[in-house]
């Protein structure tokens, strides 16, 4: 899977389209010594439901040291104030000291990815003369199975994103801030990581395997394109080609919830869509999203909202 675009399928809930995203900014920059990073701003759409999220990325190749590294991956929307397209506005980019004289608001989508090599991460390893812990493997690369791992975004982390794309910083000052930053960054979501058991970051040992993370994001993208037929656990692992038992728990795994769950919750959302934006009724968006009895759907939309969809519908 592209490596830019994962991120924005699990924040988008779905496969972006090619050319649906209306690229606005885009950096990338080599701190010397340190962190590689790249910032993309998308347009916006504001029919989009998508959520801001973070992933950490450990790869690792048992044969091939040169190829490791760890990667932090965030999707966050923002409000931006400009949509000049002059080449020599920069309000739109990482430099937004000026966007409170822009007239005009806009939502943007922006997608960072920050990647340590394993001899930037070494330095902050203190030497142990006891066993290592989960974290001091990793930033080691002593950890001998790869991993994708979602970072839930904390009020901390939120204001580190933040900071990193409204700093007006630049050359060897931008060099340094940007360096602190993604430091913060790290030692956030090692923290989130440690938050839970050790153990469970690596809990699905088959999701070391690529092929197997691949087809529970695909699980998931099927989910949303049968959003109005619904689909059985069995069928949909064999559609994926992957045994139940891995589907349930690597779902829960990468996704940090169940296939039932985030199958009512995207039913649901798309109901709140079809009744509140294009003004379908109750009976008709039941029947869309493969109800058998209006009683059924409101009493699942009520669960998931707490307003009955007449109730919305008088909003």
């Amino acid at each position: 899977m592209n490596q830019q675009l994962d991120i924005l399928t699990l924040a988008y809930k779905q496969t972006p389209v090619q050319g649906q995203w209306e690229l606005l900014y885009e950096k990338e920059n080599l701190i010397p010594g340190s962190v590689q990073y790249s910032v993309r701003r998308y347009q916006k759409d504001p029919q989009w439901n998508m959520d801001d999220i973070g992933m950490m990325v450990y790869h690792y190749e048992n044969n091939d040291a040169d190829k490791n590294y760890l990667e932090l991956k965030f999707c966050v929307s923002k409000k931006i104030y400009c949509r000049q397209k002059d080449s020599d506005c920069d309000q739109c980019g990482l430099n937004p000291a000026k966007e409170k004289s822009c007239d005009e608001g806009s939502d943007s989508v922006n997608v960072l990815s920050f990647r340590f090599s394993p001899v930037h991460l070494s330095q902050f390893v203190k030497p142990r003369y006891s066993d290592d812990t989960l974290v001091e493997d990793i930033l080691n690369f002593r950890h001998n199975s790869p991993f994708t791992k979602i970072v839930p975004l904390c009020g901390r982390m939120r204001a580190v994103l933040d900071g990193l794309l409204n700093h007006n910083f630049s050359d060897t000052l931008e060099n340094i801030y940007v360096n602190a930053q993604t430091q913060m960054l790290l030692l956030y979501a090692l923290g989130c990581m440690l938050g839970e058991k050790e153990l469970d970051v690596v809990s699905c040992k088959f999701l070391a395997n690529e092929a197997d993370r691949e087809k529970i994001i695909k699980a998931r993208e099927i989910l949303i394109e049968h959003i109005g037929e619904p689909i059985t656990i069995r069928e949909l692992s064999r559609k994926v080609a992957i045994n139940e038992c891995y589907l349930k728990k690597g779902f829960k795994e990468m996704f940090g919830t169940t296939i039932f769950d985030f199958y009512q919750s995207q039913r649901m959302e798309h109901a709140k869509y079809l009744l509140y934006e294009k003004g379908l009724s109750v009976t008709e968006v039941s029947l869309n999203l493969g109800y058998s009895s209006i009683s059924h759907f409101s009493t699942a939309f009520k669960k998931h909202t707490g307003l009955k969809p007449c109730e919305l519908l008088l909003r």
